[in-house]
């Protein structure tokens, strides 16, 4: 068992000490508006712990060079750290080889490299993608974008008004024809946790590859893909407390083997020609040009910081604050809670009886508590809502139940300049 896998299966019970994990993020001490911040935007993006903005001014600084082309000590340094990364994401997921961990720039890239790639080359016209009703805009454009190409089909599986998926309605969707399955682990706008595992039981019944979006869940789950039985995991770097312009997509090593480049250029080569070319091994067939390696080595830093604070640990505190935060919104006059699933991370979307969200999101503002109002790019869940958008706050593992205080009374703040 490595390092990381000790991390990973360590005791999580001790004493969760949110004062030294505060300290440790140089973002949460300042004041906005005059007041002291209370950020309740992680489900956008995370704070960055100090450990993480050392590592990439050091690696900027010290150990900078380009990875997989030189043959001078910093070069080889840089391969080094660079590949040391992703054997840290290989274990973060507990992958069976880190040749299944392909650097991309975030979530949104991982999926259209997939919808690029996987369903340019395997999909056909008449060929079904199912995603559902949760998705954000990252997990449907993709697919139409595909759609256009190719003329396959996207089926939408059904949600229940309280943001859960109706299992009825996905199990009616899928068919010998649905070749692809797409969902959110955890949806960015409502919470709600989708129950993946049955999903890619029945999804592998008929034959199709299933795709997780882990945007929003590997910050706040334990994600094992090996476990999970998935084909396909995506994650951004930056809501996992790791720089920005970074992110994963993990698959099948068989897979990804099958599976032509997606951009041409730099080491994804193996031989070039004027006439024809020849293409490098995974996972370096998929990481063309100069890859963001300083924004890789900062992710690996910010994953030996989760790990060193305990995902379950994390978990079980969000999810204090979860309730916490609920108990007290529930009990605010005219104000709605938008997705009540059973199963829920520590998301909670809202909307006040006649008064707009961007207004409420100033408002709060004023009083130094950052949350996020729009429609979290996912129209048509906002549409399945029966709302134009809402107001959405988001914990992180620093977030403390007085900020959720001050969160609400941020919130009778609103309604007392509202006249409610």
């Amino acid at each position: 068992m490595s390092n990381l896998e000790a991390l990973r299966h360590k005791d999580t019970a001790g004493a969760y000490d949110i004062e030294r994990i505060r300290a440790d993020f140089p973002g949460l001490s300042q004041e906005v508006r005059g007041k002291p911040l209370a950020y309740l935007d992680n489900a956008a993006s995370a704070q960055k712990p100090q450990v993480v903005v050392d590592t990439v001014a050091h690696y900027l600084a010290y150990d900078y060079a380009n990875v997989h082309r030189g043959v001078h000590y910093l070069a080889e340094r840089a391969t080094q750290a660079y590949e040391g990364a992703r054997e840290k994401v290989r274990a973060f997921l507990n992958a069976a080889d880190k040749r299944e961990v392909v650097f991309v720039r975030g979530t949104t890239e991982a999926i259209n490299l997939v919808a690029h790639s996987f369903g340019g080359a395997q999909l056909r016209a008449g060929d079904e993608i199912l995603i559902t009703e949760l998705e954000h805009h990252a997990n449907i454009v993709p697919w139409q974008l595909l759609a256009e190409r190719t003329g396959v089909v996207i089926k939408v599986a059904p949600v229940n008004d309280a943001g859960e998926l109706i299992m009825e309605g996905f199990e009616a969707q899928l068919s010998e024809r649905t070749k692809l399955v797409s969902v959110a682990h955890m949806s960015n706008a409502l919470g709600t946790i989708l129950p993946v595992k049955r999903i890619i039981e029945l999804a592998h019944a008929t034959g199709a590859k299933v795709l997780i979006d882990g945007a929003q869940s590997v910050p706040h789950i334990p994600v094992d893909v090996q476990a999970l039985g998935c084909d396909f995991y995506a994650f951004s770097g930056h809501k996992l407390y790791g720089p920005t312009g970074i992110g994963v997509l993990w698959a099948r090593a068989d897979i990804l083997e099958s599976m032509p480049p997606f951009m041409g250029g730099g080491e994804m080569i193996r031989e070039v020609s004027f006439e024809k070319s020849t293409f490098a091994g995974i996972p370096l067939r998929f990481e063309a040009g100069t890859p963001d390696f300083v924004g890789a080595i900062g992710l690996g830093a910010a994953i030996d910081y989760v790990l060193d604070v305990g995902l379950d640990n994390i978990a079980r505190h969000e999810h204090e604050l979860l309730v916490y935060a609920t108990e007290q919104m529930r009990a605010i006059p005219h104000l709605n809670i938008i997705g009540t699933a059973a199963e829920k991370g520590g998301i909670i979307s809202f909307v006040f009886d006649d008064i707009h969200s961007h207004d409420v999101g100033t408002i709060i503002d004023m009083q130094g508590v950052a949350i996020r109002t729009g429609h979290h790019c996912a129209m048509p869940l906002m549409n399945r809502c029966h709302v134009p958008a809402t107001s959405r706050a988001s914990f992180g593992m620093y977030n403390t139940k007085d900020e959720v205080d001050r969160l609400v009374a941020a919130l009778y703040k609103v309604r007392e300049v509202f006249g409610q």
